[in-house]
C-alpha cells in the first residue's frame, strides 16, 4: 500500500510504495502513452483518452480524458529531467487547477525480492521503490489536499498493472 503525505506548508506532495517489478518496467509503465491509457484511471471515476509522450529533456507530454460524467479534462507538460529507468521529472499543468503549475518527480530505485517466489531465492527477483514527488501547491491547500488522494490511487493502479497486468476496465 502507497504512504501519501502533505507537508506542513502544503507545498508538496510525497508518496511511496513497494512495485514487484523491475525499474525498467515500472519506468515504460510511466512514459508509455499506450500504456497509461490502459491503466492510470478507474472506471467509476474518469479515463485517460488519450496521451502524447515525447519522453526527453525539453520534450512535451500530455493526456485528455473524461470523467463518469462527461467532463473533459487536459493535463501537460515538459519534462526536465530523464534518467531510464532511475528518475522522470515534468512539469504538471492541470486545466481544473487554473494557473496552477506543479513539479512531478518519480525516483525509481532497485530493491532485491528475496524469498517471493515460490521456487526459491535463485528465481526471486528485482522490485523497484517507486517514490513520487510533487512540488509547487503553496497557497492551494485544497489541490494539495486533491492531488494527495490522486496519489494514492494513482499509485495503487500502477501497481495493480505491473505486477498483475490490471487495467482500468479489468481492475476490482
Amino acid at each position: 500500500m502507497a504512504t501519501v503525505a502533505i507537508t506542513p506548508d502544503q507545498n508538496i506532495i510525497t508518496g511511496e510504495i513497494f512495485i514487484a517489478a523491475p525499474p525498467a518496467r515500472v519506468f515504460q509503465a510511466i512514459t508509455d502513452p499506450e500504456q497509461m491509457q490502459r491503466w492510470w484511471g478507474a472506471s467509476d471515476m474518469y479515463r485517460v483518452t488519450d496521451s502524447k509522450a515525447d519522453v526527453r529533456v525539453g520534450g512535451k507530454w500530455s493526456s485528455d480524458g473524461v470523467g463518469v460524467d462527461g467532463t473533459r479534462f487536459h493535463i501537460d507538460g515538459e519534462y526536465l529531467e530523464v534518467d531510464p529507468p532511475r528518475l522522470l521529472v515534468y512539469t504538471w499543468i492541470a486545466d481544473w487547477t487554473g494557473s496552477l503549475k506543479t513539479i512531478v518527480r518519480w525516483e525509481l530505485e532497485p530493491q532485491s525480492v528475496h524469498g517471493l517466489h515460490p521456487k526459491g531465492p535463485e528465481r526471486a527477483g528485482t522490485g523497484t521503490l517507486l517514490r513520487i514527488r510533487q512540488e509547487g501547491f503553496a497557497g492551494d491547500p485544497a489541490a494539495a489536499a486533491s492531488h494527495s488522494d490522486g496519489w494514492q490511487r494513482v499509485m495503487g493502479w500502477l501497481v495493480a498493472y505491473v505486477e498483475r497486468g490490471e487495467t482500468i476496465d479489468t481492475r476490482r
